[in-house]
Order: structure tokens, then C-alpha cells, then sequence
């Protein structure tokens, strides 16, 4: 026989890391590296000239974390309200573009060595950036298309409907 409690994770601070099966997926490398690459730029930054550009990473690596333990914990199954594929795209794509134009600006710049090594990681964190957007667009439009198979019928009835509570 087993022991009732033998199922359950130990308590601790292990039970606040993430699951491995999580980390082993693909959102969940991509939420790991975009948290390491925005810290690492986050450190760069702040060791070079351009300390004016360390707010952008440490802003990234805040919402990276947090959206890193948000799937971990599955919090966008609790929370309906808030549709997480759209804020991850959007955050995705401003991420990206963000750190394309620092980086240009630090590498064409600044001369020191920790400006241009910020610039070459934000590259890379440029790329990354990317294929999260990309794989989150391809999501959101296979949404969309799932939202939108519904016959025209359907849609009609509900819209004479809530004309008819309009009045």
C-alpha cells in the first residue's frame, strides 16, 4: 500500500520550481533563455557607459520571469480574463524591437567593451525575441481561425439576438 502523502512534492523552496516537464518544452526554454539573455544585457549595461539603456532589460527580464513562473504555475489556466498569448506576443515584439534599436545604438556608439558586448547579447535576445513572436503569432492565428470557423448561420442568429436586447 501507498502512503497518502508519498504522491505529494516535499515541501520547501523546491516546490516553487517549475516542473521539468515545463522546462523541457519549448515556451519554457524560450521564457528561460529571454530571462537569462535580458539579465546578462540588464549586468552589461549597467557595468558600461550606456547606463541609460538598462532599464529596457530589466524591465524584459521582469516580465520574462513573470510570465516564466506564470505558465510554470499554470496561472493562465486560472485566469481566463486575461487572454496570455496575445501579452506574450505583444510583449514579444516590443521586446524585440526594443533591443534591435539599443543595440545598434551601443554597438555604433560606444566604444567600450561591455556597450558592445550589451549590443551583441541584445542581438541574440533580438533573435530569440523573434522566434517567441513567430511561434506565438502562429498560435494566435490558429485561434483566430478556430474563432471563425462557426457558420455564418450561427453568427446571424446571435446577432439578431442581441439586436433584439438592444431595444
Amino acid at each position: 500500500m501507498e502512503e497518502p502523502g508519498a504522491a505529494a512534492p516535499p515541501p520547501g523552496p523546491r516546490s516553487l520550481l517549475p516542473s521539468r516537464q515545463f522546462l523541457c518544452s519549448r515556451k519554457g526554454q524560450l521564457l528561460a533563455a529571454e530571462s537569462v539573455l535580458s539579465f546578462i544585457i540588464f549586468i552589461c549595461y549597467i557595468a558600461s557607459l550606456v547606463t541609460s539603456f538598462f532599464m529596457a532589460p530589466l524591465l524584459e527580464f521582469l516580465l520574462a520571469l513573470f510570465l516564466f513562473f506564470a505558465y510554470a504555475s499554470k496561472l493562465n489556466e486560472k485566469f481566463k480574463g486575461l487572454y496570455w498569448p496575445l501579452s506574450d506576443f505583444l510583449r514579444c515584439v516590443t521586446a524585440a524591437i526594443i533591443y534591435f534599436a539599443i543595440s545598434i545604438a551601443a554597438v555604433s556608439r560606444y566604444n567600450d567593451g561591455a556597450s558592445k558586448a550589451a549590443g551583441v547579447f541584445g542581438f541574440v535576445a533580438t533573435i530569440v525575441f523573434a522566434i517567441d513572436f513567430y511561434i506565438t503569432f502562429n498560435d494566435l492565428v490558429a485561434f483566430l481561425k478556430q474563432g471563425s470557423s462557426e457558420s455564418p448561420e450561427e453568427r446571424k442568429s446571435e446577432d439578431e439576438v442581441s439586436d433584439s436586447d438592444s431595444d
